[in-house]
């Protein structure tokens, strides 16, 4: 699944890949009580007897002019990609090409934000391959750097030519999207990488799903501003009996309250977006900042909100911590700062079945 990054006929946009080889588009209504829910909106069926494996928006990155089409890029079982164009008038999606990528799976493709006629696709054939879609008969290279399956693929949205892989042989790889004939950049990681996402605010943060390697994310900034093959690993956590498949970070945007406010005992995530909750204890720092309307338990019988966390412990790694339940943490209210060392990342796992909302404080 994945987020339109721009509105569409005025509404937030998913687009979903199923095992039925349908690309679904779900609109996300509110209502007057401040309920949303998600109704159709287009879909498309790539063709028989496939599964849908991947897709991604052409809209990766904030700009786009209003003469850009909206594009999704998808790829399936057959080792296919498919090519579509979405009517922001309502109509629906529109195939604009199919084509063979890859001689088995092809598990992931992507574009290239910065330059949205070229996509990259991987495949359980070990390949990864650049393609121009007004042309997409012969890929523009076919690279075997990676020594086993391709299944993550994601062009940095906030510099230009940056792109990451990843691969069952349990390395991530950077690119210089001008010269992809080598990498600029090799990073193992423990377990085969699933997903890789690049963190929406900050450029050099790249978090990967490693399956039985549980998540890490990987610190950039030497690899992506110098070129150098330097890469650190900032923080990692493995769930036990578990393949974590998939791994993302929030948008919101939290903050810490001034010392020299007053705070309260208790603090949570704004319930103004869907979906958001995180509320932590107090801890040696003090009672952290809380959020308008923020449920507390007084005593008087008033309900405290649960938040979703982690039942693991903290795990600290060089300068960097999972986000200790002793810290408060809550979105920016007016007259406060943003905290850009605290961000918020969720993890989906196979075989426990859980999805788990982390705070990593980075300072």
């Amino acid at each position: 699944m994945k987020w339109c990054h721009v509105p569409v006929a005025g509404h937030a946009l998913l687009a979903v890949a199923d095992a039925d080889g349908l690309i679904g588009l779900y609109q996300l209504l509110g209502s007057k009580e401040t309920t949303y829910t998600l109704q159709p909106f287009a879909s498309f069926a790539l063709s028989k007897q496939c599964l849908a494996l991947s897709l991604d928006w052409s809209t990766g990155k904030a700009e786009r002019t209003s003469h850009q089409p909206l594009k999704i890029i998808s790829s399936d079982s057959k080792g296919q990609l498919h090519l579509l164009k979405l009517d922001e008038a309502g109509s629906g999606l529109h195939e604009v090409a199919t084509w063979q990528a890859h001689s088995f799976e092809a598990w992931i493709a992507a574009f290239n934000y910065w330059q949205t006629d070229v996509v990259y696709s991987g495949g359980d054939d070990g390949l990864l391959r650049g393609w121009d879609t007004r042309a997409p008969d012969t890929p523009t290279f076919t690279s075997r750097r990676h020594r086993m399956g391709v299944c993550s693929i994601q062009s940095n949205p906030h510099q230009e030519g940056i792109l990451a892989t990843g691969s069952y042989d349990e390395h991530v790889l950077l690119w210089d999207a001008r010269d992809m004939t080598q990498p600029f950049a090799d990073v193992p990681v423990q377990g085969g990488v699933w997903r890789l996402r690049w963190h929406p605010l900050q450029s050099h943060l790249l978090l990967a799903a490693c399956m039985h390697g549980g998540f890490s994310v990987i610190d950039c900034q030497q690899a992506t501003e110098k070129k150098q093959d330097t890469c650190t690993i900032s923080v990692s956590h493995t769930l036990p009996s578990s393949l974590l498949y998939g791994a993302d970070w929030s948008w919101l945007t939290f903050c810490r309250q001034p010392k020299a406010q007053p705070s309260s005992p208790s603090g949570s995530l704004s319930g103004s977006d869907p979906g958001a909750g995180t509320e932590d204890e107090a801890g040696d720092q003090g009672p952290g900042p809380a959020c308008p309307d923020s449920p507390t338990d007084d005593g008087s019988g008033s309900k405290e909100r649960t938040p979703p966390r982690p039942s693991t412990e903290d795990v600290r790694k060089g300068s960097s911590q999972l986000h200790s339940p002793r810290t408060k943490i809550c979105v920016c209210d007016s007259g406060m700062e943003a905290d850009p060392n605290i961000h918020l990342l969720a993890t989906c796992s196979f075989y426990d079945c859980v999805l788990h909302l982390w705070g990593w404080e980075s300072s």
